[in-house]
């Protein structure tokens, strides 16, 4: 059975979008930018050909062209001319349509061609922080929303790891320039989502720090085995969806209990499931940041 949705609601082209549905059926109803099937009770569903224009005259839109002149534009033109107003203002916005259509259409070219792209102007640092992580702040939405499927998340996820695996090796063949703690990056049981954790890794290394990285769905017995391996270890650990907000209290006492009690040790955690942490400060050695860029900054 084919799962892979590519049958969007005008809810689904608005999520995608950033524009509202309202806006959309004016726009539709008054230039004809948009061609919608329509079933027996008359509701409208569209295309990913009509995804990929609507995505093109919102990036025309926003750079200052009027509806009544885009409606005018046939398909090339109107691709061209988006190809053309490309600018740094507009270029990140532009790349993260890009890469939401690359991620519908399961196109492996157009993600690496956009890519590519945004490296002949921007380090890959500046890449992810800019481009990447705003994308997948949106992948979140677009998943809780049912207007993708996992399929699509994975593929578009999966290429982002490659590339931070390029880049990851590049500085991991490096000798650690700092060695007063050493970094042990993990996920907790059950949890799967580690683009940021990757991410992490890479921004350790990158400061000269020696890390190791365990990855997805580590039990706590499994950190103990390192407990005395070092002097100094920072725990690091991404909170997404697991554990759940009624376990998540209990798990940092565990990790408090088995990881640092009578050591030197601390452990630095992130993500939504940090919110529902009670009493954040009590834990003299854990400490909870709210982004990446804030965790980074303390490095």
């Amino acid at each position: 059975m084919n799962n892979v949705k590519n049958v969007f609601s005008i809810k689904d082209l608005e999520n995608l979008s950033g524009i509202k549905a309202h806006t959309i059926r004016i726009w539709e109803k008054r230039y004809n930018v948009l061609e919608p099937m329509r079933s027996d009770t008359n509701i409208r569903s569209y295309d990913i050909r009509n995804l990929q224009k609507l995505l093109n005259i919102v990036l025309l839109h926003n750079y200052g062209y009027k509806i009544s002149k885009i409606a005018t534009l046939d398909q090339i033109e109107m691709n061209k001319l988006a190809n053309d107003i490309i600018s740094e203002k507009s270029a990140k916005n532009h790349a993260i349509s890009t890469f939401k259509m690359a991620m519908m259409n399961f196109d492996q070219s157009l993600f690496f061609q956009t890519y590519n792209q945004l490296l002949n102007e921007k380090t890959f640092r500046e890449v992810f922080y800019t481009v990447f992580i705003p994308l997948m702040q949106e992948l979140g939405f677009l998943w809780q929303t049912e207007t993708i499927t996992p399929a699509h998340e994975h593929f578009i996820t999966y290429l982002i790891k490659q590339k931070l695996l390029i880049n990851t090796e590049k500085v991991q063949i490096l000798e650690p320039t700092k060695t007063d703690k050493v970094f042990v990056l993990f996920l907790p049981l059950n949890e799967i989502h580690e683009l940021g954790l990757m991410y992490l890794n890479y921004e350790i290394l990158l400061n000269g720090y020696q890390t190791i990285y365990l990855g997805e769905s580590i039990p706590t017995t499994s950190l103990m085995d390192l407990k005395n391996s070092f002097e100094k270890i920072t725990f690091l650990s991404y909170l997404t969806v697991e554990p759940n907000q009624e376990e998540v209290n209990n798990y940092i006492t565990e990790l408090q209990t088995n990881l640092l009690d009578n050591t030197k040790h601390e452990i630095l955690l992130l993500g939504r499931m940090t919110e529902y942490i009670e009493h954040k400060t009590k834990f003299e050695n854990i400490h909870i940041f709210n982004s990446i860029e804030e965790l980074t900054a303390s490095f």
